[in-house]
C-alpha cells in the first residue's frame, strides 16, 4: 500500500465525503432526468412536427448513440488527462446541448443536439463513480458508490413529475422541462471550487507532490473539525506500483485491459454490463406495449409509471447496503436473478394488481442491480486504467440498450411472450453467472490490494 492509499484508507466517513456524494449524486440525478424526459417530450414533438414513426424512433435513439461515445471517450480521457477535467467538461457539454435542443424547431437539429447531450451524460455517468470511489476507504466504499448510483432514481422520479405535470400544462411545456434539465450548468461553479483531483490518479501519473497537497488539504479539513486521524498503514514500496500496468497512451491503456489475468476481469465487466442493460431496456421498453396488446392498459396509467419510478429508490439503496453486507458479486447476482423472476411474474400476470406488484418488484431489483454494478466496476481495475475499463464496460452496455428493443421486436411475432421473457431472463442469468465465476471479491479490500493480488 502506498503512502497516498494509506492516508485515504484512514479517513473516516465525514462531511468531505458527504459533499462528494452530493456533488456526484446531483450529476447522476440530472443525467437520469435528461434521459428519461425524452419519453415525455417525443409524443408532443411527433404531433407538433408531424414526425413519422421512423423519425420518432431515431430521435429516441439519439441519447443512446451519444451515451455510447460519451462513455467511451470519458473513460479513456479520464485516465489520460484526469477525472476532474472530464467530469466538468461533460457537465458543460450536456447542459449546453440540452439548451440547444430546447430552442430548436426541426427534428434533425433536435436529433443532433440530443446526441451531443447524450455524449455529455454518457461521459458523466462513466466517470463519476470510478473518480469519487478513489477518495473512499475500503470499509464503506461499496455503500458510498452504490448510494452515488442511487441518485439516478431521483432523476427518473423528477422526470416523471415534470413530464406529467408541466409538459401537458403549457403550449411549449416540452421546452420548459428541457430548460429545467439544463440547470445543473450552475453546478460548475461549485464543482470548480470544491472538487479536487483524485490523489490516487495523480500518484499513478507520477504527480506525487500534487497528490500530497490534495490529501493534506482534506486532512486539514478533518483536523479543523476536531477529528484526530490514526496513523496510516505503513507504505510498501513494492506494493506501490503492484498491479499497475504499463500505460500512458490510448493504445497502451486498451492493451492493458486485455493483458494476462486482467483480460478475465475486462470480459466479466463487459458481460455484466451487457446483460443487465440489454434486459433492463428489453423489459421497460416493451412490457407496457406488450401488456396493452393483452388488454392491460394499466401500464399506461400515471399510477403505474410513478410506482415504477419510485421503486427505484429503495432498489438502489437496499443494494448499496448489501454491497457491504454480502459483497458486490452476491448483490449483483441476487438482484439479477430476482429481477428475472419478477419479469416472468409480470409476463403471466392476469390482473391489474398483479401487474402493479410485478412492475414495482421488477423496477426494484433491476435498478438495484446497478448499485452493485457501478460500485463493482469502479473497483476491479487498477488506478491507471480504472476509468478506461469502466467507460468501455458502460459503452458496451449501451450496445445492449440499442439492440434489445430491436431483438424483442423480432422475437415477439415469432415466439410470443414466452420467447421474449425467456430470452431476456436467460441473458440475465448468464450475466449473474459471469459475475460469480469470472469476478473477484472486493469487499473490505483497498483498491491497491485488489490490483496487486487479483489483476497483476
Amino acid at each position: 500500500m502506498s503512502t497516498i492509499s494509506g492516508r485515504i484508507e484512514r479517513l473516516p466517513f465525514g462531511i468531505f465525503h458527504k459533499r462528494l456524494l452530493l456533488m456526484g449524486g446531483l450529476g447522476y440525478t440530472f443525467d437520469a432526468m435528461d434521459a428519461a424526459i425524452v419519453a415525455f417530450v417525443l409524443p408532443v414533438l411527433r404531433h407538433d412536427w408531424a414526425l413519422t414513426s421512423v423519425q420518432t424512433g431515431v430521435l429516441g435513439s439519439g441519447n443512446f448513440i451519444g451515451y455510447f461515445f460519451g462513455a467511451l471517450s470519458a473513460g479513456t480521457l479520464g485516465d489520460l488527462i484526469g477525472r476532474r477535467k472530464v467530469m466538468m467538461w461533460a457537465l458543460l457539454l450536456y447542459s449546453v446541448a440540452t439548451v440547444v435542443s430546447a430552442m430548436t424547431n426541426t427534428w434533425p437539429t433536435f436529433l443532433a443536439s440530443r446526441i451531443v447531450a447524450g455524449i455529455g451524460t454518457g461521459a458523466e455517468s462513466a466517470i463519476i463513480a470510478p473518480y469519487l470511489a478513489e477518495f473512499v476507504a475500503r470499509r464503506y466504499r461499496g455503500l458510498f458508490t452504490g448510494s452515488l448510483a442511487g441518485f439516478f432514481s431521483f432523476g427518473f422520479v423528477g422526470a416523471a413529475l415534470l413530464g406529467y405535470f408541466i409538459v401537458p400544462a403549457f403550449p411549449q411545456g416540452w421546452r420548459i422541462v428541457l430548460y429545467i434539465t439544463a440547470l445543473p450548468v450552475v453546478m460548475l461553479l461549485w464543482w470548480r471550487r470544491a472538487l479536487p483531483e483524485s490523489p490516487r490518479w495523480l500518484e499513478s501519473r507520477g504527480h506525487t507532490a500534487e497528490a500530497d497537497r490534495v490529501l493534506t488539504k482534506i486532512e486539514t479539513e478533518f483536523a479543523g473539525r476536531g477529528i484526530a486521524l490514526p496513523a496510516p498503514e505503513p507504505a510498501s514500496g513494492a506494493a506501490r506500483n503492484a498491479g499497475q500496468p504499463a500505460t500512458g497512451t490510448l493504445l497502451a491503456n486498451f492493451r492493458a485491459l486485455w493483458t494476462g489475468p486482467r483480460s478475465r476481469i475486462t470480459a466479466m465487466t463487459w458481460l455484466m454490463w451487457l446483460s443487465i442493460t440489454f434486459s433492463y431496456y428489453a423489459f421497460f421498453t416493451w412490457i407496457p406495449g406488450l401488456l396493452v396488446q393483452r388488454g392491460m392498459s394499466i401500464t399506461q396509467s400515471f399510477g403505474y409509471s410513478v410506482g415504477i419510478y419510485l421503486a427505484q429508490i429503495p432498489g438502489y439503496f437496499s443494494a448499496s447496503w448489501l454491497n457491504e453486507k454480502i459483497g458486490r458479486q452476491a448483490t449483483i447476482a441476487t438482484y439479477m436473478v430476482l429481477g428475472g423472476a419478477c419479469a416472468l411474474g409480470m409476463a403471466f400476470a392476469t390482473t391489474g394488481r398483479e401487474i402493479m406488484l410485478s412492475g414495482f418488484c421488477l423496477s426494484f431489483f433491476m435498478n438495484g442491480t446497478y448499485a452493485g454494478v457501478y460500485a463493482y466496476t469502479a473497483e476491479v481495475f487498477p488506478t491507471a486504467v480504472r476509468t478506461t475499463g469502466t467507460g468501455l464496460a458502460s459503452a458496451i452496455g449501451r450496445i445492449g440498450a440499442i439492440a434489445s428493443p430491436i431483438l424483442v421486436g423480432y422475437l415477439f411475432p415469432k415466439f410470443g411472450f414466452g420467447g421474449v421473457f425467456g430470452t431476456t431472463t436467460v441473458v440475465l442469468l448468464l450475466g449473474a453467472v459471469s459475475v460469480l465465476v469470472m469476478g473477484i471479491p472486493t469487499r473490505g479490500r483497498s483498491l491497491e490490494d485488489i490490483a496487486a493480488h487479483e489483476t497483476a
